[in-house]
Order: structure tokens, then C-alpha cells, then sequence
């Protein structure tokens, strides 16, 4: 089987799993705290397990510097999962993963923001773009508290995870495993404070679910990433995460007959057209120069996965 074609089945086979997330999530019968610490917990052990018989802890290429901005996306990470899985209960798995794809959108601001860089005109047509569609896809109205509580989480989730993302650009020289390791352990001790643990005792078979969410939509899932990130040009990934929102919505409406509505369909290809243009452009654009390893890290499906 050739390299690239490989890499296709890869990343589309994780980005499947990534679109039954939601499922697994609310079928845990957890609250968002809840899952985000088993994932934490679960993901750990399995990154930990790999990382370690592939012997990626040799020469492991962490500073302390590099640890720190791990540690720090880490923090970013876990709360953008929690508010994303808030989301997913306030409104439904497809509005909250659809709006949550305008992550590319809040890279581009914080880059502007904090790295003073300049915003084509392009860019900022596709931002218009992005805009209008997120307001079509809302669907909300007047009054609608929930709806507007769900599109609040799944942009705060959104922003953090452009934070993330942001944070994890800056490092260089260390395994993407490594790097996903440390801020998914970081979550364990971040989250403990706010998981109430008595809750979970009695989940019964929502434990297959917590578990699932941490081997497979964790362990699984970024192994399958990062094994495609190597084979694939940065195109192809941008394409191929698209799959994520399409399995999403699909799985929604399989599962729990949630569906958007004509209005509401009209905002998706907006936002997906925009997003995919803006990640294509930057992923166009000279990249910084850092150790090789943190080019795989950096992908622009970095801002897709859940």
C-alpha cells in the first residue's frame, strides 16, 4: 500500500472516530467535568503505554521551556473539552461541532493579536464569510436561551482551543505523542478540584463509555492522527478533517433524530468553505523554523480533532 494512501485511510479512520465523540460522551451519562477527567485519565494511560513501547521517552526532547508551553495547552485543551461537551447538552453534538470549526478563525486573531501579524483583505473576507455562516448555523432566536448558551460554550471551546493550538506551534523538537501526553495528564490534577467522583459510582455501563472515550478518542485517535500527519501533504489533512463535522451530524441525526434545519444547512458550507481556505492559506504561508518533530505537532488538523 503506498505511503500516502495509508495516510488517507488514517486520518479519515480518525476523524470518523472523532465525529462519534459526541455520542460516547452522552451516553457516559457523566457531566462535562466528569468525562473530561476519564478522558484525561484514560487518554494518559494509553499515550503513556504507546509512547512508551515505541520508546519515544529517550531523548525525549522536552526544555523546561517546552514542558511549560505543554503544560499550558494542556490547560487549554481540557476546559475547551469541557465547554464543548457543555455545548453538546445545551444545544446538539451537530450545532456545537459545527460552530466549533471556527477555530482557524480565532488562530488568525490571536496570530494577529499577539505576533502583530497583518490580515489580508482575503482573510478578512473569509473571516465576513465564516461570520455569516456561524449566524445561519446558530438558528437562534429571540429568547432561545439554550441555543444561545450552546453557541457560547462552543465558541469559548473554540478560542481555547486556538489558544491551544497557539501554545503548541511554539514548540519545538518533541514528539506530537509526547506533547499530547503531557497535556492530557496535565488535565488529571487540573480537573480533580471540580469532578465529583461519588457521581460516576454508579454510572454502570457509562464506564464503557468514559473508557472508550479515553483509549479510543484519545489513545486511538491521535496515534491514527499523527501516523497520517507524516504521510500526507497539508492539503489532503486540511480536506480530510471535514470528515469530523460530516460524521458528527450524520451520527446526531442517526442516533438522536437531531437534525439542522434549511436555514441552518445554509451556514455550513460557509463555514467549512471559509475555514478550509483560511487553514490552506497559513498552512501556505513560511513556516517558522523549529525541530522537524514539531511540524507534525502543528498541523493545521491540530485545529479539527475534538
Amino acid at each position: 500500500m503506498r505511503n500516502e494512501t495509508r495516510g488517507t485511510l488514517e486520518l479519515t479512520l480518525a476523524m470518523v472516530l472523532s465525529g462519534t465523540l459526541g455520542v460516547f460522551v452522552v451516553e457516559s451519562g457523566a457531566s462535562p467535568f466528569e468525562v473530561v477527567f476519564f478522558r484525561c485519565l484514560f487518554g494518559a494511560v494509553a499515550l503513556g503505554l504507546y509512547s512508551l513501547a515505541r520508546g519515544y521517552f529517550t531523548g525525549h526532547g522536552f526544555t523546561a521551556r517546552s514542558f511549560g508551553l505543554a503544560v499550558l495547552g494542556g490547560v487549554f485543551i481540557v476546559f475547551n473539552w469541557v465547554f464543548l461537551f457543555e455545548a453538546y447538552a445545551a444545544s446538539s453534538i451537530s450545532l456545537a461541532t459545527v460552530v466549533y470549526h471556527t477555530q482557524p478563525f480565532f488562530l488568525v486573531l490571536l496570530s494577529a493579536f499577539f505576533l502583530r501579524e497583518r490580515i489580508p483583505a482575503g482573510k478578512l473576507g473569509w473571516l465576513a464569510v465564516a461570520f455569516v455562516g456561524l449566524v445561519l448555523v446558530s438558528g437562534v432566536r429571540p429568547g432561545d436561551t439554550a441555543s444561545l448558551q450552546g453557541l457560547g460554550y462552543a465558541l469559548a471551546a473554540a478560542v481555547l482551543y486556538a489558544l491551544a493550538t497557539f501554545v503548541t506551534k511554539r514548540i519545538g523538537g518533541v514528539r506530537p505523542h509526547l506533547i499530547a501526553l503531557v497535556q492530557v495528564a496535565a488535565g488529571v490534577p487540573l480537573l480533580l478540584p471540580f469532578a465529583d467522583l461519588g457521581a460516576v459510582s454508579g454510572l454502570g455501563s457509562g464506564w464503557v463509555w468514559l473508557v472508550g472515550l479515553g483509549l479510543v478518542h484519545t489513545g486511538v485517535m491521535y496515534v491514527l492522527m499523527y501516523a497520517a500527519y507524516a504521510k500526507l501533504p497539508t492539503a489532503k489533512i486540511a480536506v480530510l478533517a471535514f470528515t469530523y463535522p460530516a460524521v458528527a451530524m450524520l451520527v446526531d441525526w442517526a442516533v438522536y433524530g437531531h437534525h439542522i434545519g434549511l436555514v441552518q444547512a445554509l451556514g455550513v458550507p460557509l463555514i467549512v468553505l471559509a475555514s478550509l481556505r483560511v487553514t490552506l492559506a497559513r498552512a501556505a504561508a513560511p513556516a517558522p523554523r523549529t525541530g522537524g518533530r514539531a511540524q507534525e505537532a502543528a498541523s493545521p488538523v491540530a485545529t479539527r480533532a475534538a
